[in-house]
């Protein structure tokens, strides 16, 4: 069974940079894409970014794009997120997923039915 165990969160000030990682264990094949997901209190999940196994052509959501990078290490098993120039609305728990469908579409699903959820990392940025 995979497990997904991110890092990396904590406290912040608005505007300051954090990067957050995942990492899967347990796994014995390739293949699958990863990403991130977040859920502020109140709010629905919403999509933040998604990297397929060869990591070319990243899929962000519009709230986060010029500010977030979504990269991976497939060697270590693992998909990083960089958050630059945080703002308030970014507090959430940061939850990463990976999945067998590819990147482009992980907006559309709204995080349902991904193959692997970590148990997700809390981000909070202060102003």
């Amino acid at each position: 069974q995979v497990q997904l165990l991110e890092s990396g969160g904590g406290l912040v000030q608005a505007g300051e940079n954090l990067t957050l990682s995942c990492a899967a264990y347990g796994r014995t094949s390739g293949g699958y894409a990863m990403g991130w997901f977040r859920q502020a209190a109140g709010k629905e999940r919403e999509f933040v970014a998604a990297i397929n196994w060869g990591g070319g052509f990243p899929y962000y959501g519009d709230s986060v794009k010029g500010r977030f990078t979504i990269s991976r290490d497939n060697a270590k098993n693992t998909v990083f997120l960089q958050m630059n120039t945080l703002k308030p609305e970014d507090t959430a728990v940061y939850y990463c997923a990976e999945d067998l469908r590819p990147a482009r579409g992980w907006y559309l699903y709204g995080g349902s039915d991904m193959k692997t959820w970590g148990k997700g990392t809390l981000v909070t940025v202060s102003s």
